[in-house]
């Protein structure tokens, strides 16, 4: 970030008056072509740097500032000339902000209101450069020109007699706020802006919040909300109730009675901004990037959580992974914020499908499932219908999802023991029927989990899994018959487990003792034996070969 002008020495004026006087009395050449990708040379350094100074030491000379532009634009960013004309302006305006030059006097004669809004003309001129260059694929320029918007930034908002609020909301903030979440804008330059600016910052904060909700109210498309969903998730974007407001990056805001001095002014802001973009056109996967902050990122913004509901409770509606993920939100409001929502488990039950077995999102389900039935209030009819609805599905699921759903049952049934019933239940006279067995009370298809009967059925799923294919399957089916001496199963064990993983442990698994196998190598597969007390294979018997 480029410092104050400071005055140059005398030695250094004498050293740059005697390079004017060498080139006065040099040959006159035509114009220089610096290479695009080539070192400065020093005498186009020099007439930058004698240029500058010579700005701010006599107004006769403010014509140049107009020459300092043309080295700006014509060089756009690709070439040193171009960045160090840049830098050199923006310490010409600063020093001109500085000493009031931009302000316009009382009773000012009409020559000097021309100059000052001449002057303000050239400033105007030099930040839409600099806006321009925002966007550029190289970071180093890019960077620069952030830098630079930003000292003048806090140039004008400490010596032009406007009201800070004004400048920012309306002014040179608005612009660079508006440019970063622009399209063609690259996601470094946002990351160096949200973690030197916004995150430190509090003046800065504030004004991101107000300047992304007045832009998205304009305007929203798709790439802009992602653009400001990306700037307003970094890490560690957070205010706590006792937090002393005085780090500002403009020196006026630091006034004891103003309101971005306001813990609540604070969270209003960031409420507003966080409404609109919930309210808006989300996509698919933005509605998931904000699903996975909701609970650590978003709340702590609000001051009123109960608008947040809706959001959640549609994304829930939506079904599939969006349901998921919006049930984490869901809980901390109705556990941290004691908001009520009566059909919450009722809406959790339909989620247990064949799917959710077979998804990507499966651990994730059963951790949050782990924690909203961990409660020992809950009605036994409940959890045994959700005890009982997994044990159905894992006939169906695979073998990496059946070893979470076990452990998960056998953890439930040790919190819940008015549900350990459902174990050892005893077939009734009137609905059992020999050799075919017995109806089961619980109702597949009802949604209410109150009302599925599963309190008077019993696991014989479980008891049917202990014959699994699957050894580890087989095995592990087992703890339900056996006697609960273990007080719980970390989850975390089973919850990673695939296809793959599970494979892999077989295979490099070490064997004590090598199978028997006794096996007949088969004489002939395609043709009949000519022994008759031989069996012919299956293919024989299917098919006549010639």
């Amino acid at each position: 970030m480029p410092g104050a002008v400071v005055e140059l020495t005398s030695e250094r004026k004498r050293r740059r008056k005697a390079v004017e006087a060498d080139q006065s009395t040099a040959p006159k050449h035509k114009s220089r072509k610096i290479g695009r990708d080539g070192p400065l040379s020093a005498g186009v350094e020099e007439e930058i740097l004698l240029l500058e100074s010579q700005i701010l030491e006599s107004r006769r000379n403010y014509n140049s500032i107009a020459t300092l532009l043309r080295h700006v634009q014509v060089g756009n960013g690709r070439d040193s000339a171009s960045i160090t004309a840049a830098v050199a302006l923006c310490r010409v305006f600063c020093r001109l902000l500085a000493i009031g030059s931009l302000s316009k006097p009382r009773e000012a004669p009409e020559s000097e209101i021309t100059i000052v809004q001449w002057l303000r003309g050239q400033l105007e001129a030099y930040k839409h450069i600099l806006l321009s260059l925002l966007s550029m694929a190289d970071l180093v320029v890019s960077s620069t020109t952030l830098a630079l918007l930003m000292r003048l930034l806090k140039g004008e908002t400490e010596s032009l007699n406007q009201a800070p609020d004004d400048i920012w909301r309306n002014g040179t903030f608005k612009s660079i706020v508006s440019r970063l979440i622009a399209a063609d804008t690259t996601d470094p330059i946002r990351e160096e802006f949200a973690e030197k600016y916004l995150q430190p910052f509090d003046d800065v904060r504030y004004f991101t919040f107000a300047c992304l909700t007045d832009v998205l109210a304009d305007t929203e498309t798709e790439v802009l909300l992602d653009n400001v969903i990306s700037i307003i998730i970094i890490p560690n974007l957070e205010i706590r109730e006792k937090t002393s407001f005085d780090n500002f990056y403009a020196e006026r805001l630091k006034e004891k009675k103003h309101k971005i001095r306001s813990f609540t002014a604070h969270k209003k802001q960031a409420q507003e901004l966080w409404l609109k973009i919930l309210n808006g056109n989300l996509t698919k996967h933005q509605r998931k990037t904000i699903l996975d902050l909701v609970s650590h990122q978003i709340v702590p913004w609000f001051t009123r959580v109960e608008l947040l509901m809706d959001f959640l409770t549609d994304s829930f509606n939506a079904g599939g992974s969006l349901s998921l993920l919006a049930l984490s939100g869901l809980f901390h409001l109705m556990q941290e914020k004691t908001l009520d929502y009566p059909q919450f488990y009722t809406k959790l039950y339909s989620l247990l499908s064949s799917e959710i077995l077979h998804s990507k999102h499966r651990s994730r389900f059963f951790r949050l499932l782990n924690v909203f039935l961990s409660s020992t209030h809950l009605p036994a009819a409940l959890v045994a219908s959700f005890i009982k609805r997994l044990a159905r599905l894992s006939l169906f699921a695979p073998p990496s999802g059946i070893v979470v759903v076990v452990p998960w049952i056998y953890n439930l049934l040790k919190s819940h023991p008015s549900c350990t019933f459902m174990i050892h239940r005893k077939p009734e006279h009137s609905t059992y029927r020999p050799g075919e067995g017995m109806d089961d009370p619980f109702n597949m298809e009802e949604l209410d989990p109150m009302e599925t009967n599963a309190i008077d059925s019993s696991l014989w799923e479980i008891h049917t899994l202990q014959s699994h294919y699957h050894p580890n399957v087989a095995t592990i089916a087992k703890i339900i018959s056996e006697q609960f001496t273990k007080q719980a199963y970390n989850l975390e064990d089973f919850l990673d487990h695939s296809y793959s993983s599970m494979l892999t442990a077989e295979l490099s698994k070490e064997i004590k003792k090598a199978p028997v196998v006794e096996y007949e190598i088969p004489k002939r597969i395609l043709f009949k034996h000519t022994d008759q007390m031989q069996k012919n294979s299956l293919l024989v018997s299917i098919w006549e070969f010639t």
